[in-house]
């Protein structure tokens, strides 16, 4: 799963500190679904997320390209 974040705050002029805030996540959770450097969330998450941004789970969520070795 690829996670765009990025992408949906660049388009909206938002940073990752205004959706820590508004969501109620911290700057550090925010920063590793950014980076990827999460292996799961809670469902509570995504909703939140679409909430401030106005969207649906499907633009903050997409589904990725094969696994590599590394992460099978």
């Amino acid at each position: 799963m690829k996670v765009r974040i990025a992408e949906l705050l660049e388009k909206r002029g938002k940073t990752q500190y205004w959706l820590a805030k508004e969501t109620g996540l911290t700057p550090l959770t925010i920063s590793k679904l950014v980076k990827g450097k999460t292996s799961g969330i809670e469902f509570a998450t995504p909703e939140v997320i679409c909430k401030a941004l106005s969207c649906q789970p499907n633009d903050v969520l997409q589904v990725g390209g094969e696994k590599t070795k590394k992460e099978k």
